[in-house]
């Protein structure tokens, strides 16, 4: 009646889980017992009073409760097998109830009873992206809302627009006005260290069949910018000194090449690419952003086919400082912040714990389970003490009507 009625009062519980008694019967009294057949009659089998029973096990059923949907981002729920870590201090305490919440420092905890959710925190690797190692130690989740992100220098730009083959030949003596006229330009903004944007541009005329120029430029940019293709095959590349770089296409409108305008370093095959280099006020040192113009003979990055030009560059990695406006967490636990730049960052991720045998938890109240085990010190003194009754034992002696070492006759 206990378990039922312990079941009954918390029908409304988050992360309850029912549990089950199991009977069985008790020591059974024998009055006569059983005899074995002869050869004038059978067997007979034996006679014996049950003495009761009682309770076998309580069982806690760890089944796949139903979900509801709250609103609320930080109320989570498990579907499937697993436990929320929680922890004050070093102790650990597990539980199927979500209902969690920030507290002041952007901690995320239960509200209940303040103890604090585990997972891992993200970290930045050597690319400068942020990522978690589910295989280190757990610790607290902290969601810095209004947090800063730094801001990111663009190093990457990568280009999905289309060159319409109808387009006319530009002669070389054109000038700018008529290369502008009759060609095709890009524009992305690019960030420097301290996230200032600077509008990139590149443009494009048709210089032969099948046969595209292209030139770069940067606003606020000092002195001259260059681009400048990798050698392949191995070779050592040799830096062009304009801004110039020519591509050339097949006669199916894919881009098959690209090289330099004023050295002889070409890449006909895998990715194609070039670095704009260029220099702002107030720092000395070069920036250098990759280009990536589409794979060697495939249909992406840049093409040529008879269609209106298009003017894309879709894609580029810098962004200028933000702070956090939103944070959201998906489905796998990942805890994503949401910034005024635009970006999204990875904050960290909902740690989980999964045992072999949750019903050998021990339940401590407040939706919480324990992992409870033999302290080292404890079994130690446990040996200890098993070692001095064996010693103290008398030695054992063989029972009277055996005699060792001989053969009974």
């Amino acid at each position: 009646m206990d378990v039922i009625g312990n079941n009954i009062s918390n029908v409304n519980t988050y992360g309850f889980k029912t549990s089950r008694v199991t009977f069985q019967d008790m020591l059974s009294q024998t009055i006569a017992g059983a005899a074995k057949p002869e050869e004038n009659k059978g067997g007979v089998n034996p006679k014996q009073v049950g003495l009761g029973m009682t309770i076998a096990s309580i069982d806690r059923l760890f089944t796949q409760g139903s979900l509801q949907t709250t609103g609320n981002q930080t109320d989570l729920a498990i579907s499937g097998d697993g436990f929320f870590v929680t922890a004050k201090g070093d102790k650990k305490y597990y539980t199927r109830a979500g209902n969690f919440s920030l507290d002041k420092d952007g901690t995320l905890v239960n509200p209940a009873n303040g103890l604090r959710v585990q997972g891992w925190m993200s970290t930045r690797n050597e690319k400068g992206e942020s990522v978690v190692n589910t295989s280190g130690t757990v610790e607290d989740l902290t969601v810095p809302i209004y947090g800063k992100v730094e801001a990111r220098e663009s190093t990457y730009v990568k280009y999905k627009c289309n060159l319409d083959s109808k387009m006319p030949i530009v002669p070389p003596n054109a000038t700018g006005k008529m290369r502008a006229s009759a060609g095709v330009t890009t524009n992305i903004d690019v960030y420097d260290k301290v996230g200032d944007p600077h509008r990139m541009t590149l443009s494009f005329w048709k210089t032969g069949q099948n046969q595209w120029t292209a030139s770069a430029a940067v606003t606020d940019a000092l002195g001259n910018v260059t681009l400048d293709v990798p050698a392949g095959a191995n070779q050592p590349n040799q830096n062009n000194p304009t801004n110039r770089m020519n591509l050339r296409f097949s006669p199916e409108g894919r881009l098959i090449s690209v090289s330099d305008e004023g050295s002889p370093d070409e890449l006909n095959e895998g990715n194609l690419m070039a670095n704009f280099s260029y220099r702002i006020a107030g720092d000395p040192n070069v920036r250098t952003i990759e280009l990536d113009l589409g794979k060697s003979g495939l249909v992406e990055g840049i093409t040529q086919y008879s269609s209106p030009s298009t003017t894309k560059a879709v894609e580029q990695n810098g962004y200028p400082m933000g702070y956090m406006e939103a944070f959201n967490i998906d489905d796998s636990g990942v805890i994503t912040g949401v910034y005024s730049n635009g970006t999204k960052q990875m904050i960290g991720q909902v740690g989980m714990a999964v045992f072999n045998n949750p019903g050998g938890l021990t339940a401590v109240g407040e939706n919480l389970f324990e992992f409870r085990t033999i302290p080292a010190w404890r079994i130690q003194v446990l040996r200890q003490k098993q070692a001095e009754e064996r010693s103290q034992r008398a030695p054992l002696k063989c029972p009277t009507w055996i005699s060792p070492n001989s053969l009974l006759t």
